[in-house]
């Protein structure tokens, strides 16, 4: 595979995946308006493509342990492709909301697939960086996309976004002809009971959270114990339970759902912020933001190479302190001025691709070869999962905090991410000494030898 090529456009087709997230967010008042909704269900406009592109994701990573990777990419990337052509005439609710589950149902590909390709065809010490401008393009996207969106919104109509997303065909027939060629594994089977009873889990919990309904939750509940009692009885279950036995994978999984807690909240805070406390338009927020994104796009070669030559846990460290800090400056100084926003982001951005890009090198490292597609789409959904947790909570305790207004809640739900990120930087100090501890062991055995 000639990852020259394959990752940089790979990492084209996913900043305009994601940045199909963020575009919506700021043209929804709009399409509220125009189809003439209430503010509930305008919101699944959002949180319809958020659920299903975290389940597409873990199920693409699965498959890719049984069909080969070009099949899926072609299948997925068909799917985005047409169904965004379908939005471009989108205009009454149940033809809009179906075709955001549709795009979500493509979009997992990009996502799913990335981090399989660079952890089964790229070397180790090229790895780092493959992982880093994958993880730059997300950046970038969550950074841009409310500009994009802005724009094209005020001078095309919000239909225009889906223009956007159609261009990822015309990245497929150059994926295919570069991409490692497969055989079918027939050995793997897919469990296909395991991806529903998946589904059926991740759908419940996300709605019981962002409807905030017991009925919901409890139903979640029900689901997720039955599907523990299946994975228990199942030969080759959809969640392979044999991941979280490879030393030191759980704790990652933990990490990364507090890091995307922290991402996703802080993205879903900054625009508010920015709008209440400022009174800024919807462009003018998306321009303090972009700083940041266009930052971690540049500074993305140099941290790959860094995390390839010094390794994963500093980097890891070095950007969830930093994560920290700017948590901080947030809690305290918000009331200042809108540049607290654009120069916090200018650092928080860059962390986070070096905690991200990091971080799923690592799970890469540890995971044996047959369990890179469970592992890694496993790893990426609790993300995702952690992402719309946040995005949910963030909202409820704007909202929630007695005696206080939702401009003097701000700070105090800074201060709960504060403690999330200072929470995954705690784990991560917990997963660099075992790891210390586990390289010393192998280090006198292998000299033994």
């Amino acid at each position: 595979m000639k990852d020259k090529i394959v990752m940089p456009l790979w990492t084209c087709c996913l900043f305009i995946v994601v940045m199909n997230t963020t575009m919506f967010n700021v043209s929804l008042p709009v399409i509220i308006r125009d189809l003439k909704i209430t503010s509930d269900l305008g919101s699944w406009v959002i949180s319809s493509y958020s659920i299903g592109y975290a389940l597409s994701t873990v199920i693409y990573s699965r498959l890719s342990d049984r069909f080969p990777i070009r099949r899926l990419v072609t299948i997925g990337l068909l799917i985005l492709g047409c169904s965004s052509l379908l939005g471009l005439f989108a205009h009454n609710f149940a033809l809009l909301l179906t075709t955001r589950i549709l795009q979500s149902a493509g979009a997992g590909v990009m996502a799913g697939l990335g981090l399989v390709i660079a952890s089964r065809y790229i070397p180790i010490e090229r790895r780092g960086a493959a992982l880093a401008l994958i993880s730059s393009g997300s950046a970038m996207a969550f950074g841009l996309g409310p500009i994009v969106g802005g724009l094209i919104s005020e001078y095309w109509g919000w239909n225009g976004l889906f223009a956007i997303t159609v261009l990822v065909l015309l990245a497929l027939p150059i994926l295919l002809y570069f991409l490692p060629r497969e055989a079918v594994n027939r050995e793997t089977p897919f469990d296909l009971a395991g991806a529903m009873l998946t589904i059926i889990n991740a759908t419940t919990l996300l709605v019981a959270i962002t409807q905030r309904s017991w009925i919901w939750l409890m139903v979640g509940v029900v689901s997720l114990g039955a599907h523990i009692l299946y994975i228990r009885k199942a030969n080759l279950p959809f969640v392979n339970p044999h991941v979280f036995r490879t030393p030191g994978f759980a704790r990652l999984i933990l990490i990364g759902f507090c890091v995307l807690v922290v991402n996703l909240g802080n993205l879903f805070l900054m625009p508010l912020v920015l709008a209440d406390l400022y009174h800024r338009s919807a462009l003018s927020i998306g321009l303090l933001i972009a700083p940041g994104a266009l930052i971690s796009a540049f500074c993305t070669r140099y941290v790959g190479r860094w995390i390839d030559r010094y390794g994963n846990m500093r980097f890891m460290l070095i950007g969830q302190s930093i994560l920290a800090a700017v948590l901080l400056l947030f809690m305290l100084g918000l009331d200042q001025s809108a540049l607290i926003i654009t120069g916090g982001y200018v650092f928080f951005s860059p962390a986070l691709s070096a905690s991200m890009a990091s971080l799923n090198n690592e799970a890469s490292r540890i995971l044996p070869k047959h369990q890179i597609g469970s592992g890694m789409g496993l790893l990426q959904l609790i993300q995702f999962f952690g992402g719309s947790v946040s995005v949910a909570v963030c909202g409820m305790l704007l909202h929630g905090v007695p005696g206080f207004s939702a401009e003097q809640a701000y700070p105090v739900v800074y201060g709960c991410l504060l403690f999330v990120c200072v929470v995954s930087l705690a784990l991560t100090l917990w997963h660099s000494k075992a790891a210390s501890y586990a390289n010393r062991d192998i280090t006198p055995a292998s000299s033994a030898r």
